[in-house]
């Protein structure tokens, strides 16, 4: 099995850094499955490459008790363990890269810190649920994927295709999200884990899945391969995931005072509240050229595509993956000239001057200023608010005082490992009375989501409209 994580960046040796293994060195581990080798194949001045080998013993897997089997069936002795890249692996990451999985580098914080650009090559990946399995698991968390299989034989070809490819991820992103991604995904691909899988279990998911899974389309796919069907530890994650879903509620939280209404609401996810509330500020704004900043994989870019309303669609990210996927989603390349022209995308940072969303009638940044370092706030504001001078500007974030809701939320803890704050509601009424005063806008606050009595909403919204608009 062979695994290759590729950095290129201004430094790629720090790649070195970020794993906790020297390039210079050949690293061995002894494992519970086998032997793991981390060795650096490639580094030179525009990347570095290092690439994970597991040596599977399958004698010993036979006479473990740990992995799983049939003893005594020849499917215990004669399977795919030894070379397929599959649950195996993944304990093996798990072992090797366990600190670089927490996203932790003292040598280079402001690197484990940030997203990176990374290709991450999978080798005899077992496809078990159709060629299109992988975009959907790594299509989400904005990775691009190429696959690529052969014949089973190529000297019988009606034998038909292997059921093995090798898989190619290129995206921007934390790589110390990524491990914990990989840790999940490749059992799940494989539908299959060799081990026991116990109580211990669910926690690991969670843990790893932590930033990432609570949202993905897939999450109950992922919960259940992982879990190896098992009903009990299955129903135990979904329902634990549920809480940490932005778009759930904790279930202590909820309320019945509005009656049935207050009940829908409350049992709608969040992120659909957050879009819902996003339409009606554009709505009460009366924009029809709208620019969403930060759009990711382009959740709201797909709800005003579909109306006509809106005549100019701008969506722009600082992730080329995270494009690709918006432009997948919106079926781009399918659209005829005069929507292409409509719906636009493009690669663009929300603290810098961009010409192409300037004198629009709203600029969107929904749960985007959480992601930016504080000292970069002020470059935020004057590139919105000073130079691309919507009419409008629409802004979600999480209220932090409403964290503590979340059961299984340590204090103190943000909900994504990626935001650098979150902002009490004082705290973004004063930043965002600020700049209105500085731009010369005004601005109101909205809840989002099912608010409590002491602590607020889960989402607050500041809805900014231009003095000479209003």
């Amino acid at each position: 099995m062979l695994l290759t994580v590729t950095y290129r960046g201004l430094e790629p040796g720090d790649l070195g850094f970020l794993l906790h293994k020297h390039p210079d060195r050949v690293h061995e581990f002894e494992l519970p499955v086998g032997r793991a080798h981390v060795f650096y194949p490639e580094l030179d001045e525009e990347r570095c490459t290092a690439a994970v080998m597991l040596e599977v013993d399958p004698i010993e897997l036979v006479r473990s008790k740990r992995f799983r089997g049939d003893a005594g069936t020849l499917g215990h002795y004669v399977n795919d363990r030894p070379y397929a890249s599959g649950s195996m692996l993944a304990v093996a990451l798990g072992a090797v890269f366990r600190t670089a999985m927490t996203g932790r580098c003292d040598a280079r914080p402001e690197l484990a810190a940030s997203p990176l650009e990374l290709e991450v090559g999978l080798h005899a990946v077992p496809l078990r649920g159709g060629d299109d399995l992988p975009a959907r698991l790594f299509g989400p968390l904005g990775l691009s994927v190429d696959q690529s299989a052969s014949l089973l034989d190529g000297e019988f070809p009606e034998w038909g295709p292997s059921p093995y490819a090798t898989i190619v991820l290129r995206g921007t992103a934390l790589l110390g999200e990524v491990l914990r991604q990989l840790y999940v995904l490749l059992p799940v691909l494989d539908d299959a884990k060799h081990y026991w899988v116990a109580d211990a279990e669910v926690d690991k998911l969670l843990r790893a899945g932590e930033g990432w899974l609570a949202q993905h389309p897939e999450r109950d796919l992922i919960s259940k391969r992982y879990l190896v069907h098992q009903r009990e530890y299955v129903a135990a994650a979904t329902a634990r995931l549920g809480e940490l879903d932005q778009g759930s509620e904790p279930a202590d939280a909820a309320t019945d005072s509005e009656g049935d209404s207050g009940r829908e609401e409350a049992n709608r996810p969040l992120n659909r509240l957050r879009a819902d509330a996003v339409l009606a500020a554009l709505d009460d704004v009366g924009a029809r050229t709208v620019a969403d900043v930060g759009c990711g994989p382009g959740a709201l870019l797909s709800r005003l595509a579909v109306d006509p309303r809106f005549t100019r669609i701008v969506g722009t990210d600082v992730s080329p993956a995270a494009l690709e996927t918006a432009a997948r989603r919106l079926d781009l390349a399918e659209r005829s000239d005069a929507q292409r022209e409509r719906i636009q995308l493009h690669p663009s940072s929300v603290t810098y001057q961009d010409d192409r969303i300037a004198g629009l009638d709203a600029i969107v940044l929904m749960e985007v200023v959480e992601h930016v370092e504080p000292e970069r706030l002020d470059a935020l504001s004057r590139s919105v608010f000073g130079l691309a001078a919507p009419a409008a500007v629409v802004l979600t974030t999480p209220n932090a005082e409403y964290n503590a809701l979340y059961p299984t939320l340590a204090a103190g803890a943000f909900r994504h490992p990626d935001h650098r704050f979150e902002w009490t509601r004082a705290e973004l009424a004063a930043w965002a009375g600020a700049v209105a005063d500085r731009y010369g806008y005004r601005v109101e606050f909205r809840p989002v989501g099912e608010p409590d009595a002491v602590l607020g909403p889960p989402t607050q919204l500041a809805l900014f409209r231009k003095e000479a608009a209003a």
